[in-house]
């Protein structure tokens, strides 16, 4: 039984219905202690390649192509082994994926978790 992948900005205070806590970022936040991040895991080959994140700089209108462009780089091999942590991890149990994103409706961590849920 899968759980539910749920994602929040890392900069927002812990809580016990986050469950597992999952920094997906390739770059560690600003400001941010590992203390006070209270991670359980931080899988930085799950985060989007570094021109794609570059080309989509967070601008909502491209949002819809970077989620197709993200959806297909994670087919790749180099992610494998974090995806299958991910799907490990949220098996059975509640998972937040972490980013450092201010809109994080629009990040790689609401894309991800919704590729996680529907599959």
């Amino acid at each position: 039984m899968a759980a539910r992948v749920g994602y929040r900005r890392i900069y927002d205070s812990p809580t016990p219905q986050d469950g597992k806590r999952v920094l997906v970022d390739r770059l560690w936040p600003r400001g941010m202690s590992k203390e006070k991040a209270a991670l359980d895991e931080w899988l930085r080959d799950v985060a989007p390649s570094t021109e794609l994140r570059r080309w989509y700089h967070h601008d909502p209108e491209r949002y819809d192509e970077f989620r197709r462009r993200y959806f297909a780089e994670l087919e790749d091999p180099g992610h494998r082994a974090a995806l299958q942590r991910l799907r490990d991890l949220s098996a059975g149990a509640t998972v937040t994926l972490l980013t450092a994103t201010k809109d994080v409706d629009h990040s790689e961590a609401a894309a991800l978790a919704q590729w996680l849920n529907d599959s």
